[in-house]
């Protein structure tokens, strides 16, 4: 059964889980943390996204994050 569309409301933080699929290693070395870090710090100013909080893990990523007035860019 799928699951139930995430509603996404303008200037409220959402808790966004990424993972690599069946859970395999996302992150292999230290310049990957820092190239997803550079994509992320891109879209945040082409998208007009607010990043309160991330946690990088070596499967999986944990982002804070407030679409602006625009909930489209989420």
């Amino acid at each position: 059964m799928p699951r139930i569309g995430r509603v996404v409301l303008p200037n409220y933080p959402h808790h966004i889980v990424q993972r690599g699929h069946n859970r395999q290693v996302v992150f292999a070395d230290a310049r990957d943390f820092t190239y997803y870090l550079a994509d992320l710090r891109e879209l945040k100013e082409a998208l007009g996204l607010r990043v309160y909080a991330y946690c990088l893990m070596t499967n999986h990523v944990h982002l804070l994050l407030s679409p602006g007035d625009t909930p489209a860019s989420l």
